[in-house]
């Protein structure tokens, strides 16, 4: 076999890997802040959407059939959605954490979760 039929193998074993390995990734969909869901929220009614923010403090209920609690904005406190998980309980969940979802907006006011990942806590303190 020759260098350029070789070459061209290799390129087309490149690119199946990574079509292969991409497949089913939504590469569209951002996280999106709780103030960007809680303007428009009809905008969001129905979809799958990816947010991140805060647990807000003094509504963390857990409970065996489910984890609920209200998820604020970073920078606005202002703005808050009702967080609905029946999955695994993520171990370190906590009020005041940072966390990152992924789950469908249900209604204007509520996200029933898929996906929670919890924010690594700093290894440094002030």
């Amino acid at each position: 076999m020759n260098k350029k039929r070789k070459a061209i193998l290799t390129i087309l074993a490149i690119v199946a890997v990574m079509v292969i390995g991409l497949w089913g990734v939504d590469v569209e969909q951002g996280y999106l802040m709780v103030s960007d869901i809680t303007t428009s929220p009809q905008d969001h009614v129905g979809q799958k959407v990816s947010t991140m923010g805060l647990v807000k403090n003094g509504t963390l209920s857990i409970s065996p059939e489910m984890v609920s609690f209200t998820l604020v904005d970073a920078e606005d406190k202002e703005h808050e959605i009702d967080i609905e998980y029946t999955a695994d309980l993520p171990a370190n969940i906590v009020e005041g954490n940072s966390i990152s979802l992924t789950g469908t907006m249900i209604s204007e006011s509520k996200i029933e979760a898929e996906q929670i990942v919890i924010g690594c806590p700093s290894k440094y303190s002030e």
